[in-house]
């Protein structure tokens, strides 16, 4: 080992752990498989060194700035750092300059790495353009909030932009467990270790963010020192962080518990008990997409006719939270829950298609009445296909009194509207049409 090599371990021995740890190839690269795994358009491009400038856009702690290091490292490329909130257009100037002379005096090209570049304003953006360009530097801006609306189309228009996904629980553990071999880990913390429940308590702990999760490890393993043989278990990592653990096992009762409380603080129209609960499921590691399964069910089970637009609610939550991640997220559990907590409730689809799985259980495949048949040939036409139907359309108000049903179940009630919320007005009017019954 030279004088340099010894300097450069010793520079990172004393970095900060997660960036100490920080992946320096695309397959120590975690959870991002959509957008860099194998076979993948922009890997393609990185291993043909062939890279566009790009906007990788994610939530905080999935990984923009280390993807951005490490193609700057497989392709050669000279990594240039800049902060959209600390540098101005004079600053930047002076890194494009750079750049030029770099390439024109080493034959060495540049990514200038622009952190938070939703907060370039106007003029950022205009002075960088031209440099984009014509390749000076080529550009990978890392934020959190959608291009399309902060950056100008220019720009955006001469890069790609990357989606990064959340990390899963799974992805979170990898990068612990690769944390703990890593030789930094070993020189730091040399008999310090983790059982699997902390482990699998931090990688919930982290809500998707790598870098949460790597700085609780690095608190975790500061407090093992204090008796390093033994292996920590969750309530010190909690300790640790300065945190409660909340009972919550997904696998065992506590899940099934706590869900069930949620679900009828929800239908009992508690909506302090709900948002209660959803915390609690939330902190505890609980995935969100669960919580927007469970919620996407109750709006039609639990609400359902009494306001329908309960479901288009829980929904449009949904596809806002695949939109902005967490933490930001949480505006949009606690928006549907509270919403469906609210509204009136109803169990007339639950009962409705009881009903109905009853009927066909009890009676089978009944033929179907020949004046629902359609006739679509002559023949079925004399054997009576089609004859009595009565066309909605064709009578006041778009309805005709007529059976649908088999004739052995004909008059059934399987549809049986309670009266509440809108259901009120379908009940009404059903009543109304059927002649008052």
């Amino acid at each position: 080992m030279d004088l340099f090599e010894h300097a450069r371990r010793q520079d990172r021995e004393t970095l900060p752990f997660a960036e100490a740890v920080r992946p320096a190839t695309l397959d120590g690269f975690s959870g991002q498989l959509r957008a860099i795994g194998p076979g993948k358009a922009l890997r393609r491009a990185i291993e043909r060194d062939q890279v566009p400038s790009l906007v990788l856009w994610g939530p905080p702690g999935t990984g923009k700035t280390t993807l951005a290091r490490i193609i700057a490292e497989r392709t050669g490329y000279h990594f240039e750092p800049f902060s959209a909130v600390l540098g101005g257009v004079k600053e930047m100037r002076v890194l494009i300059d750079a750049a030029r002379e770099r390439r024109r005096l080493h034959g060495k090209r540049t990514i200038l790495f622009v952190d938070e570049i939703h907060r370039f304003n106007k003029g950022q953006q205009d002075a960088l353009l031209p440099h984009v360009e014509d390749g000076t530097v080529t550009l990978i801006g890392a934020t959190t909030e959608n291009p399309s609306f902060e950056l100008n189309a220019a720009l955006l228009s001469r890069a790609r932009v990357v989606v990064l996904e959340s990390l899963k629980p799974a992805d979170i553990r990898g990068i612990l467990e690769r944390a703990l071999e890593h030789p930094v880990r070993r020189a730091r913390w040399p008999e310090s270790s983790l059982t699997d429940e902390a482990l699998e308590y931090l990688a919930h702990f982290a809500q998707g963010d790598a870098r949460r999760a790597l700085t609780a490890l690095e608190a975790a393993l500061d407090a093992s020192l204090d008796d390093p043989a033994t292996p920590l278990e969750p309530p010190a990592v909690a300790q640790a962080l300065d945190r409660k653990i909340l009972l919550y096992d997904k696998a065992g009762d506590q899940h099934y518990e706590v869900v069930s409380a949620f679900i009828k603080s929800m239908r009992g129209t508690d909506p302090d008990a709900a948002v209660y609960w959803l915390q609690r499921m939330v902190e505890a590691g609980e995935d969100p997409l669960f919580l927007f399964r469970r919620m996407v069910v109750f709006a039609s089970e639990d609400v359902g006719l009494a306001d329908s637009g309960a479901l288009r609610v829980v929904t449009d939550c949904l596809a806002a939270f695949r939109f902005v991640g967490l933490p930001e997220g949480m505006f949009h559990l606690v928006h549907a829950a509270t919403y469906l907590a609210c509204a009136p409730k109803s169990n007339t689809v639950l009962t409705t298609l009881a009903n109905a799985r009853t009927a066909v259980s009890r009676h089978g495949n009944q033929p179907v009445p020949m004046h629902l048949r359609n006739a679509s040939t002559g023949l079925q036409k004399q054997m009576g296909y089609g004859a009595g139907y009565k066309y909605p359309h064709d009578f006041e108000g778009n309805y005709t009194p007529q059976d649908h049903l088999p004739d052995a179940i004909a008059g059934q009630r399987l549809f049986d509207p309670k009266g509440s919320g809108a259901e009120v007005e379908i009940a009404a009017r059903l009543k109304r049409l059927r002649g008052g019954e």
